[in-house]
């Protein structure tokens, strides 16, 4: 498979495009959702949580943070985890102006 021409996009459709692939993972989700939930947690919590390896929840996290939505404080030996407002409300415009659009089926779809 050929290599993505990102360069040739628009920075907002690269970015939601790639939030797009972070988020397409359910356990990327269940993490978000937890978070939430919770208002910040560790990794083990998370490993204990959801049942998935440290190693494994680990790489999740590592995404998520890659994409900016969330943070990680050290305190002690483990990281506390939170959502950054700022991200989370940035990408909640961008997926509402992507799917807020207002669409209209072509008669060759119907």
């Amino acid at each position: 498979m050929g290599l993505t021409k990102s360069e040739i996009f628009a920075d907002e459709h690269n970015k939601l495009a790639s939030s797009f692939k972070v988020l397409g993972h359910p356990a990327r989700i269940a993490i978000l959702q937890y978070i939430i939930d919770k208002k910040a947690c560790i990794c083990n919590d998370l490993v204990d949580e959801l049942g998935l390896a440290q190693a494994t929840i680990s790489q999740h996290l590592k995404e998520l943070k890659n994409i900016g939505v969330i943070q990680g404080t050290i305190e002690g030996k483990s990281v506390c985890y939170c959502i950054d407002e700022k991200v989370w409300n940035e990408l909640q415009n961008g997926f509402n102006t992507f799917f807020n659009q207002e669409v209209k089926v072509s008669s060759c779809c119907s």
